[in-house]
């Protein structure tokens, strides 16, 4: 079967084309410049950073189990990040989580008038991500993905 070209030029195709030879020092290179921003996808889904988590590995074993299916027609971080989608909105689905309440947003900090500028940006950005939190799964997944992931709705 002849393979296609890579449409998409990839930063670390030398680290790819090593983790399709089997090499392990090319898969945790890999794994060292994707885990943070996979973690932090599957952790705005999941809203758990211990499923999320695992979520991320799994879907790094995964990556390296079907490396050789990655055409190339995406950036690897594309295809990467698909695969943590998936697995965490598949493992949502398993999960029998409850509807929080909003009316939590009362714990949240207050914002009063001393605080400087910089300061008040970031309890308000906290606040919003305490907010966002608080959502069902199926609200903070989509605004997450729309508003952090750039998807559409």
């Amino acid at each position: 079967m002849k393979k296609s070209k890579p449409v998409c030029h990839n930063l670390h195709q030398d680290i790819i084309d090593n983790c399709r030879k089997g090499d392990k020092k090319a898969q945790f290179r890999l794994y060292k410049l994707y885990y943070r921003n996979m973690f932090n996808i599957s952790l705005r889904i999941l809203n758990d950073t211990g499923q999320a988590e695992d979520i991320m590995q799994e879907s790094f074993l995964s990556a390296f189990e079907k490396i050789d299916s990655y055409e190339g027609k995406v950036s690897f971080g594309a295809w990467l990040k698909r695969i943590v989608i998936n697995r965490s909105l598949d493992a949502l689905k398993k999960r029998k989580a409850g509807i929080i309440s909003i009316d939590n947003a009362a714990e949240l900090p207050e914002v009063n008038d001393e605080d400087t500028g910089e300061e008040l940006i970031n309890l308000q950005v906290e606040k919003i991500h305490k907010c966002i939190k608080l959502l069902p799964d199926g609200y903070r997944i989509i605004l997450s993905m729309y508003l952090l992931e750039g998807y559409d709705h």
